[in-house]
């Protein structure tokens, strides 16, 4: 009975949870289901609720105040040092392995729909690894991440005149997403939405928000705007740094690398690999839409199998740790 009742909870509560996060949470709303299974990654809504749940009370809103995290404090006071080198590294084009397919850098799965729009970017640091390359390009600017130990990624981001990012919310509710302008136009035409609010970004200004929040970006601006994107630990306590715990391992597999020389992780092995192959599938959708769409099907289907498996047993581990079960 007692195995019974905890299996209709998590059930229940996987239900309630993605409906939670399709309907209810924040101000802007998805426009269809459809959009939400497109760009909600509905399939982590439970554990993101559960980390929700267990967040502190300064970090339940989609923009943070950055005063209440004075860990972030070397970062802000050092803005200047950390520009200079990314402006430097900028005018070298390091930039451009991004889109570029014969570089290892191509390869991104968590950022790999915003390349099509012109964004680009340059690792640091990602989840327990320090990019060789940066480490020759950008030393100032790691010795002052050090500083600051909660934050788990860095990167230096650059969108381009006349670019976008289109509505999105990041899958895994793992961190708060922390920026700081460091050559920007300066100018409103230049910004980000959260959750239905405009920030536009400001040199030596800092931005932090939760990423889960639907958000999006345009730079309608005469200049690019280079920034400094960090993935900053999300605060939790009791059931959320159990789940964060399996989070950052995850996370720690999607490192990508910026040249030959840093280190790859697995998922990105991975994608590299089944790349070309995703790309030679994707003709068939206007060749042979019917076979296109059978593995398409297929593929999602076992890899939603999968992760739900995957799911369940994270959440009933959770409870059983949190002595709910």
């Amino acid at each position: 009975m007692v195995v019974a009742l905890t299996t209709f909870a998590v059930f229940a509560f996987i239900l309630g949870s993605m409906f939670y996060v399709y309907r209810v949470r924040g101000e802007e709303r998805y426009a269809s289901f459809g959009e939400y299974v497109r760009k909600g990654w509905p399939i982590f809504s439970p554990l993101n609720c559960l980390l929700y749940l267990f967040t502190e009370k300064r970090a339940r809103k989609p923009i943070m105040d950055t005063t209440e995290y004075p860990e972030l404090a070397p970062i802000r006071d050092n803005w200047e040092t950390i520009r200079d080198e990314a402006v430097a590294l900028y005018e070298s084009k390091a930039f451009d392995q991004t889109n570029n397919p014969e570089s290892s850098a191509y390869y991104d799965i968590g950022f790999r729909t915003f390349y099509k729009y012109g964004w680009s970017k340059f690792y640091l640091k990602w989840y327990g690894t320090t990019h060789r390359s940066a480490q020759a390009a950008c030393p100032k600017t790691l010795e002052i991440l050090k500083q600051a130990p909660t934050v788990k990624g860095a990167m230096f981001s650059v969108l381009p005149v006349g670019s976008k990012l289109t509505r999105h919310c990041d899958p895994v509710a793992v961190s708060l997403r922390y920026h700081v302008g460091l050559a920007t136009p300066n100018d409103n035409a230049c910004y980000i939405n959260i959750d239905g609010t405009d920030y536009s970004w400001r040199d030596g200004d800092d931005l932090l928000f939760d990423e889960t929040y639907l958000h999006y970006a345009h730079n309608d601006a005469q200049r690019y705007r280079l920034i400094l994107m960090c993935d900053v630990e999300r605060p939790t306590w009791v059931v959320g740094r159990i789940i964060n715990f399996f989070y950052k391992a995850l996370m720690r597999a999607t490192v990508v690398p910026n040249t030959e020389e840093d280190e790859r992780g697995l998922v990105n092995s991975i994608f590299a690999r089944v790349s070309p192959t995703l790309a030679n599938v994707r003709t068939l959708k206007e060749t042979n839409p019917g076979r296109y769409r059978a593995i398409k099907y297929s593929v999602n289907t076992t890899l939603a199998l999968a992760v739900s498996g995957l799911l369940i047993g994270s959440i009933y581990a959770a409870s059983v740790l949190a002595g709910l079960a």
